[in-house]
């Protein structure tokens, strides 16, 4: 963000460059702007297919694993390719991960509650919001964290694998412990990340800055979405 200093009668003022601010502004709506859109097209389609009978044999068949391929290449080649791509494309890849996620989430609505997916939304939407805040305007540089945060996903990634044969219910709690925390804190670390890369490059609105915003929006996205997971397991726990 450029600005400039002018002197008057000895003292130094600043004058920011406003079009720069209200770009980065403009790019940092779009984030959770695309990020809320995003949300809400993979809750309404989780609903849509946990109610549609066609969906649903798709889900209790070995399909579910093409679609969940499909998942992880679309993230895949959106996130190692996106320099290569138009910003059209990666939104309409965007679009139908969310899609597709939320086809593979519609299984939460077969186990657990309505009263138990709602609470663990709003509790989930709080945690977001308050970690999302503390990311964008905490002053300490949270950098650090990435390598820290990293290897505490690569962990609760194997510690999951391994319950998954051992079905330990004490261990599945300390897990879903262990995910909220991981994941509120990645909101904080991807918030601070995001508003840093936007001040670098996000001087004006270009097919650039929107690929970035829209990149933030999908780690956003994730966090969002990993965050109410683990929630849900913990309200869970209780249907």
């Amino acid at each position: 963000m450029s600005n400039e200093i002018f002197q008057n009668n000895g003292k130094y003022t600043f004058s920011f460059d406003e079009e720069s601010v209200v770009a980065e502004r403009s790019l940092m709506r779009n984030v959770y702007g695309w990020m809320t859109l995003a949300l809400a097209v993979t809750g309404l389609m989780a609903y849509y297919t946990a109610n549609a009978a066609w969906a649903l044999s798709i889900i209790a068949s070995p399909a579910i694993w093409v679609l969940l391929i499909a998942e992880i290449v679309l993230v895949f080649v959106l996130s190692a390719r996106i320099d290569k791509m138009s910003f059209k494309t990666a939104a309409i890849m965007f679009a139908l991960y969310s899609l597709l996620n939320g086809m593979t989430l519609s299984v939460i609505f077969l186990a657990y509650s309505i009263s138990t997916i709602a609470s663990a939304f709003f509790v989930t939407a709080g945690t977001f919001g308050g970690m999302a805040l503390v990311g964008s305007f905490i002053k300490k540089d949270l950098s650090g964290m990435g390598k820290f945060l990293l290897f505490a996903l690569i962990g609760l990634i194997i510690a999951s694998i391994v319950n998954i044969f051992i079905m330990n219910s004490t261990m599945d709690f300390i897990i879903s412990i262990v995910g909220v925390l991981l994941f509120a804190g990645l909101t904080a670390y991807d918030s601070q990340k995001i508003k840093q890369m936007l001040q670098t490059y996000g001087t004006e609105v270009n097919e650039t800055t929107q690929k970035i915003a829209l990149m933030g929006a999908l780690s956003l996205y994730l966090d969002f979405i990993n965050l109410f997971l683990y929630i849900l397991r913990l309200f869970g726990r209780r249907d």
